[in-house]
């Protein structure tokens, strides 16, 4: 099956509705999927079309003209929205430009808290100013007015307003509208025309400080690093958290840069406050990610409410950090029926709300400069190909994105990435940044190499930024530049020194600030031992040049391919036949999916179990009767390499079930394997083991993940609800699951593993859920 048919199938089949201008609806089997839009009458816009064609508003018609009118992408087809050919798309566009702002506002795509919030947000006097416009009039005042002029009527426009007007630009267009407004944070230079910063992503595939640590060193080696210092933690216990949140603030207020540069460890907002409360003042810039209804939030962990309660609560200098992407809210079942574009949009709105709760908060503290220090950065492509396949998609989403979060008045940064099973290359990222930096982001993403040590995708290094300071002239933050400068990494003219590149020098500048009385040489040789100590936990530090200042030294870049080279090869292994009969009490289960090609390409197909098994599931829990209330799932994932090497599986098995043990558990005997599973296939088989069962049902979902981390990590998905809670068809969600994640023999150890998740579980269970 070819793949625009699949995801047609996915949308409601291959058959399609054809919205002409005849007056009705007509049914066509054979223009193959996606919506076939009649050419639009003379001033014919969105809402006429629709009251056209079903004599009536119809909200679905209305979804479906809006995303025809996007350029393609894979999630707007499996949505059910995509043009389905570019003379379709072009009528789409054209009714569109033919809409005024009004007439969207008047029909809102979706009912909940998060609506009702974005409508209060928008200024209504500013609004006035484009009422009479359509979008095409609109599209051509953003391209032909100055940034003052627009930043007049940006509070007056809504976040659906916002997401229509982007889909009528090219990539030209959007890259001259996206390089003329600017919102910098405030007291800095980020954000502001002709900078480009980045946040230093120091993550460790066992949260080990000093790989942490290490990687700081080596940004600011390179005068990289002027935005945030920003860690994705492994585990989310406080503790843990804490530690690297201290590990941060030390290098911050060891080189004074406490009030120029905050710290953050991204775990979820709740645990971040819970840091603060038992560390006050361990925390400087608190991070979540958002999405753009209240359902998808809610897979976050958030909601509205708990949202604006947090903005309200942040007095300090540094407010709150986002993160978005197109694609998260319907790759995690929320697409309510409308396209990706205009969720994304939805979630700027969102934090512009929040942003302004901060303002407000600070001011009500009597802050001497109210203005918030908020920020966001879309990642996109970090889901995978179920959103977007190619390249030329990726700069697209990217330029949408800028010109969205701007015009919301959003500091907004970028993600430029790839997931290691999209159709996107390590080089073909550089041809990625060539095209969207012209429309100058705040800040982009900054790790040591190209690859993220722990989870495991391609993003912008350390020496990107260097090339694309070169080749566009950005500039670092005035007073981090200034840092840079007196750390002695750059001279005065902005030119590399013999310390450029060089983590050693920055450490020993570090030591002499902390009072250490050794010598160069001595603190030189414990430099170089920590370096490969952290290399050797798969932390490939950028460390000296080739022949131009952006070119890794040699060794390097061959390292980086060789772990691309391998992530690849991860995430086409299969389990061996053999392997699987080996595993104690194997009950086997296949996915909906035909093949690893399929489930590759189409993730869902790996969320839904076969009819095959189905019936095992049910036979299973027949055999049971209720006697259990753990059961182990293992799942192949992108990385079956990552439960077939020597040390993982056995390991972990068997440290988990003398826990399960110990703690009072009764784990089923039989551990159910599944080919081609994802993470929500261990919730089907939940439903169908235990629900309406009494009391507390655990699923250990032990699968396969982040190929590209060089270590063949695999996690372990841990869900306990009660019994009536799984007999509801969907409710068990990423929600209510937490995770031990980066376990491997050489990360964070299989024994390890098993105690996180068996400590996992006993929270918890405490907590009833």
């Amino acid at each position: 099956m070819r793949r625009r048919t699949f995801l047609g199938v996915l949308a409601g089949g291959a058959s399609v509705l054809s919205i002409g201008p005849a007056g009705r609806a007509l049914r066509a089997s054979r223009a193959g999927p996606g919506v076939v839009v009649g050419e639009a009458r003379a001033g014919e816009g969105l809402v006429q079309r629709v009251h056209s064609v079903s004599g009536g508003f119809d909200e679905a018609i209305f979804k479906q003209l809006l995303g025809a009118a996007n350029v393609f992408k894979e999630g707007d087809a499996i949505v059910g929205v995509a043009a389905a050919d570019e003379r379709s798309r072009g009528n789409a566009r054209a009714l569109l430009a033919n809409t005024r702002p009004g007439e969207v506002d008047a029909h809102p795509l979706l009912r909940d808290s998060l609506t009702d919030l974005l409508r209060t947000d928008v200024d209504d006097e500013a609004a006035r100013a484009t009422a009479g416009m359509t979008f095409g009039a609109l599209k051509r005042f953003l391209l032909e007015r100055d940034e003052d002029e627009i930043k007049a009527i940006m509070p007056g426009l809504s976040s659906e307003v916002i997401g229509c007007v982007v889909k009528l630009m090219s990539d030209r267009e959007l890259v001259a509208v996206g390089s003329k407004i600017f919102n910098p944070l405030p007291g800095s230079r980020i954000g502001a025309k002709g900078y480009l910063g980045a946040r230093i992503q120091p993550n460790s595939p066992t949260d080990d400080v000093d790989d942490v640590r290490w990687q700081v060193f080596s940004g600011w080696s390179f005068a990289v690093g002027d935005v945030v210092l920003g860690n994705n933690p492994v585990s989310s216990r406080p503790e843990s958290v804490l530690a690297i949140q201290e590990a941060l603030k030390d290098l911050l207020d060891t080189f004074g840069l406490d009030g120029v540069l905050p710290h953050c460890v991204l775990s979820h907002i709740d645990v971040q406050a819970e840091v603060e409360r038992l560390r006050p003042g361990s925390t400087a810039l608190w991070f979540q990610s958002i999405a753009g209804s209240d359902s998808a939030n809610r897979t976050f962990g958030v909601d509205t409410e708990s949202m604006c309660a947090y903005a309200s609560s942040r007095t300090g200098p540094f407010g709150l950090y986002f993160e978005t992407g197109q694609g998260a809210d319907f790759t995690n079942g929320h697409g309510h029926g409308f396209d990706m574009v205009l969720h994304e949009s939805r979630k700027y709105g969102f934090a512009r709300a929040l942003s302004r709760l901060v303002a407000a908060a600070r001011e009500g503290a009597g802050a001497t400069d109210p203005r918030p220090w908020v920020h966001l950065n879309d990642v996109a492509g970090f889901i995978g190909p179920e959103v977007f396949r190619t390249r030329e998609q990726l700069v697209r989403c990217c330029l949408e994105d800028i010109v969205m979060g701007k015009l919301h008045g959003l500091c907004i940064g970028l993600d430029v990435c790839s997931t290691l099973h999209m159709d996107v290359s390590l080089d073909d990222l550089d041809w990625c940044l060539d095209r969207i930096l012209p429309a100058n982001p705040a800040y982009l993403m900054a790790l040591p190499t190209k690859i993220d040590p722990m989870l495991g995708y391609l993003t912008t290094g350390f020496q990107d930024h260097v090339r694309l300071r070169e080749r566009f002239g950005y500039k670092v933050d005035d007073r981090m530049w200034g840092f840079f400068r007196r750390l002695g990494v750059i001279d005065a003219q902005g030119r590399p020194t013999e310390h450029f590149g060089d983590p050693i020098h920055v450490y020993r500048e570090y030591r002499r600030l902390k009072g250490d009385p050794r010598s160069d040489e001595e603190i030189a040789s414990e430099g170089e031992a920590r370096i490969d100590q952290v290399r050797g936990h798969g932390v490939f530090l950028a460390r000296g040049r080739g022949d131009r200042p952006w070119d890794p030294e040699p060794g390097l870049g061959e390292a980086v391919r060789r772990i691309y080279d391998d992530a690849k090869r991860s995430i086409w292994a299969e389990l061996p036949p053999g392997f699987v009969e080996q595993v104690p009490g194997v009950v086997r289960v296949e996915t909906r999916s035909a093949d690893r090609s399929d489930y590759i390409v189409h993730p869902e197909s790996g969320e839904r179990l076969s009819a095959r098994g189905a019936e095992a599931i049910r036979g299973l829990r027949g055999r049971h009767r209720g006697r259990f209330d753990v059961q182990v799932v293992v799942s192949d994932g992108l990385n079956a390499l990552a439960i077939t090497d020597e040390g993982h599986l056995g390991p972990f098995l068997d440290r988990l079930r003398e826990r399960l043990d110990a703690e009072g558990y009764r784990p089923a005997p039989e551990t159910i394997v599944v080919t081609s599973g994802r993470v929500r296939a261990g919730y089907r088989i939940g439903e169908a083991l235990f629900g309406g069962l009494e009391g507390p049902r655990a699923i250990l979902h032990v699968i396969g993940e982040r190929p590209g981390t060089g270590h063949h990590t695999f996690s372990v998905y841990i869900t306990s609800p009660p019994g009536p809670t799984w007999a509801e068809e969907g409710r068990v969600d990423h929600d209510i699951t937490r995770v031990a994640s980066g376990i491997a023999a050489t990360a964070m150890t299989p024994v390890r593993g098993a105690d996180e998740a068996v400590d996992l579980l006993n929270t918890l269970t405490r907590a009833g859920r």
